[in-house]
């Protein structure tokens, strides 16, 4: 057994046998997406009584990770988290002088897996783990050890229950949020996952590779109000019949679907600008969202695509010359060794260029490092697979002979380019 969970161990038969022991509480988990995904980065515990004052140091957190879907590790598995803050809250976590709930701050980080509720297995891509935490408070000796459910930051703002059932073969699940704030009439996001995100749990693709940004208020104020959408592919978009991924070579099994699917979504949302659909994605993602506009050069405004999948080789220099004309900002780095630039995005980025295409952008990154500085630390590198941290955080702004890409003479940032790009204009 571990060091911290013998200690853990220790610490509950030691309020088992003290007389004056505190009946469980219950506790809330806040979950958010991070630049590697998923993490339990606070824990809100129940009061019977008010408070206006907390102490860290007094509360020790320990954590349990299990799944049906297959085997954790021991080290992934359990062991105590360290925590970083505490202050008063309300039930959902704000801070308050006064009140029946305390909010601990964990720290989270992509070398702490014993943070993240979800866990990726290669069968099954990622998904939701039996996360529980026990808190204890060494001074009364109180324990939480009862949940009563989970805030997600951002994703709470989805609609969560889209299903599109199409031809009676194909059903996605997908997630949308509509802009409270709008005009008339309002753009729209296409997000399209990578391939450890498919499945039936809209949740996944927006935590998984923090899709759920498009949704704040960073973003949403640079559309001046935006709707998102976010399909589930059930497998991988790349997936043939045989479920074996193409990279383009031959047709997939899903876009046209999957096409049906975002007709359908603008359809039943007339507030949608139908001149401003932008279709963007990573990876297996980045296959479809090209795919898309390979197929239907007309109906988008604009293709935000990292680390594209989709192999050059198989694109007919027709499609190049049908295509050229469709505003696309690719995002991609050197290291990346799953989507290879030199056989995706590197001579696709050429022929465009070379096929005269106007509005067509490539920024291309040496590593993928964390962007903060402080989850990883300073000079940490992501997998070099993973370019699509920096576009959801809105950093890309360079061509790839480093000049700055402009709107009007105005250095932009990707997703301010992306709110200028219009049908016709």
């Amino acid at each position: 057994m571990k060091k911290s969970m013998y200690i853990f161990a220790l610490l509950l038969a030691m309020i088992s046998l003290t007389t004056n022991a505190k009946p469980t509480g219950s506790y809330k988990l806040v979950v958010e997406g991070f630049d590697w995904g998923a993490g339990v980065n606070k824990v809100i515990l129940s009061l019977s009584d008010t408070t206006s004052t907390v102490n860290a140091g007094e509360f020790s957190v320990f954590a349990s990770r299990k799944s049906n879907a297959g085997p954790i590790s021991e080290e992934q598995s359990s062991g105590k988290r360290e925590i970083v803050g505490a202050y008063v809250s309300d039930p959902t976590g704000n801070r308050v002088k006064t009140g029946k709930n305390i909010t601990l701050v964990l720290a989270v980080g992509p070398q702490l897996p014993i943070s993240s509720p979800i866990q990726y297995f290669r069968s099954k891509g990622n998904v939701w783990v039996d996360y529980q935490l026990t808190i204890i408070h060494t001074k009364s000796q109180q324990v939480w050890d009862s949940p009563t459910g989970k805030i997600m930051p951002l994703v709470d703002q989805f609609d969560l229950t889209g299903k599109y059932k199409f031809n009676d073969q194909l059903t996605m699940s997908y997630a949308t949020f509509s802009p409270t704030i709008k005009k008339e009439k309002a753009p729209l996001l296409i997000w399209l996952h990578g391939g450890g995100e498919g499945g039936f749990d809209p949740t996944i693709p927006l935590l998984g590779n923090k899709a759920a940004n498009y949704a704040s208020e960073a973003i949403q104020s640079i559309f001046e109000g935006a709707y998102v959408l976010s399909p589930q592919c059930p497998g991988a978009w790349m997936h043939n019949a045989q479920k074996v991924s193409t990279h383009g070579k031959e047709n997939d099994v899903y876009n046209e679907g999957l096409m049906a699917l975002i007709k359908d979504y603008v359809k039943s949302n007339p507030n949608i600008d139908p001149n401003r659909i932008y279709v963007g994605g990573c990876s297996n993602g980045g296959y479809m969202a090209l795919k898309l506009i390979l197929l239907y050069p007309d109906y988008f405004a604009a293709g935000y695509i990292s680390a594209l999948a989709y192999r050059s080789e198989y694109i007919p220099d027709a499609d190049i010359q049908k295509i050229k004309q469709v505003p696309i900002w690719f995002v991609h780095s050197k290291d990346d060794a799953t989507t290879i630039p030199d056989l995706t995005v590197v001579p696709v980025y050429q022929r465009l260029q070379a096929a005269g295409a106007k509005n067509i952008h490539f920024t291309y990154y040496d590593h993928v490092h964390d962007i903060t500085n402080f989850y990883g630390g300073k000079g940490f590198q992501y997998n070099g697979h993973w370019s699509w941290v920096y576009l959801h955080e809105n950093l890309p702004r360079t061509n790839l002979d480093g000049s700055l890409v402009k709107v009007n003479g105005k250095p932009v940032s990707i997703m301010e380019w992306l709110a200028a790009q219009k049908k016709g204009k």
